[in-house]
């Protein structure tokens, strides 16, 4: 029985590693400070989403992410949402000036659902913001893909 538990034990260790392993190998394969995950769709909401990874130190350990949500009824905006705050925090602007695409929500106009942000609160767009939680003035990288869009880097299936 003893030997039985050892051998359970060092499988969940095993695939505690290996899960590590899969997760480093994912961060190597996107690397550096920031990425965003290939755009999804979510069919009973009528979105699609990607997600944005950064850290924000570059000696963290793990990533932390935000979603990135664009509405059929807006295409031309992505919109920022903090799972952790449950709030919307910014747009940017799919169609704007390079450089100046982002518009950062004030505090006080951050809210969880996206109907209660009056379009007024949207300041004019700017530059990309810093990385969420960072101290060194990296900006974060703007969206590259728009939602739709094929990865640049993976064969099209014919």
């Amino acid at each position: 029985m003893l030997s039985h538990l050892k051998n359970v034990a060092l499988t969940v260790v095993a695939i505690g590693m290996l899960s590590q392993f899969a997760i480093h190998e994912a961060e190597a394969r996107y690397g550096g400070r920031q990425y965003y995950s290939s755009w999804s769709y979510q069919p009973a909401r009528s979105y699609h989403y990607t997600r944005y990874y950064y850290k924000p130190v570059t000696t963290a350990s793990s990533y932390s992410y935000h979603y990135c949500i664009s509405y059929p009824s807006q295409p031309r905006y992505v919109y920022y949402y903090n799972p952790v705050s449950r709030q919307y925090w910014g747009r940017y602007d799919l169609e704007g000036t390079e450089g100046a695409q982002y518009s950062l929500l004030a505090e006080k106009d951050r809210k969880e659902n996206l109907e209660d942000i009056p379009e007024s609160a949207f300041p004019a767009p700017a530059a990309m913001p810093e990385i969420p939680g960072s101290k060194d003035g990296v900006a974060i990288e703007p969206i590259k893909e728009k939602p739709g869009d094929e990865p640049k880097d993976l064969p099209v299936a014919k």
